[in-house]
């Protein structure tokens, strides 16, 4: 099991955008930006299986409209698992748009869209026992992007970005894992975990009652777009996650 303190020196590589990606402050400190020329981004130097990923991220701050902060979780390969959190930039004064997505086995299309910050607003449950792909077999790298995307980004394109404002820039710090680091083909963890332990328990990973009245709260208010409600996108009928949720 890794838990540590940040180093994104040690822990990361700026991996595209011609010195817009700068690790600062003794490597406590990563920014991405994003000018006319070029965005930028990075990745985790380890891939993970089950657990937790903590990032605190400072988003672009005023007006970002057309800016598109890409946080997420991706396995490589034809059928990859991936989990994705897009934080679509706003006008100043507006709230951002997170823009979330499951992908397993190299397939997607699960968006639910929400304006909300600081509790649970998504889970994705396990159904594979019903023959629903779940992603718990194949590693991950944690992936950062800041990249521009105002031709669908604010009001479907509506909203170009004000490169005045250029360069945009989000910070990212006190990155903290509490996962298995996979090593050489396989997990590694604590001797008090064993791999099949550790996974048992993130499999079965369920929120409190706490939680869970937190999540139906911001579902109820704050999404703004769920793919097991879209049946004009679905007309053969809704994925089977949807029915069994």
């Amino acid at each position: 099991m890794l838990v540590s303190a940040t180093n994104f020196t040690r822990d990361f590589d700026i991996t595209w955008g011609d010195g817009c990606g700068k690790i600062r402050k003794n490597g406590t400190v990563l920014t991405l930006s994003l000018d006319g020329a070029s965005g930028s981004g990075f990745q985790s130097k380890n891939e993970f299986l089950f657990g937790q990923i903590d990032m605190r991220l400072k988003l672009v701050p005023g007006n970002s409209a057309g800016t598109v902060t890409a946080y997420y979780l991706s396995s490589r390969g034809l059928t990859w698992d991936e989990i994705d959190f897009e934080f679509l930039g706003n006008l100043s004064g507006e709230p951002y748009t997170v823009h979330t997505n499951v992908f397993t086995r190299g397939k997607g299309n699960r968006e639910q869209h929400f304006s909300v910050d600081g509790i649970p607003i998504r889970v994705f449950k396990n159904f594979e026992s019903m023959g629903v792909p779940f992603p718990n077999k194949q590693p991950m790298r944690i992936y950062s992007s800041l990249w521009n995307a105002d031709d669908w980004a604010k009001q479907g394109g509506r909203i170009k970005t004000d490169w005045t404002k250029a360069p945009f820039t989000v910070a990212y710090r006190k990155f903290r894992p509490t996962a298995c680091v996979w090593y050489f083909g396989a997990p590694s963890c604590t001797a008090s975990k064993s791999p099949s332990s550790l996974s048992n328990e993130w499999m079965n990973h369920e929120l409190d009652s706490t939680s869970h009245e937190k999540l139906r709260w911001v579902q109820k208010y704050y999404m703004i777009y769920n793919y097991c409600a879209d049946l004009n996108r679905f007309p053969q009928g809704l994925p089977s996650e949807c029915k069994l949720a």
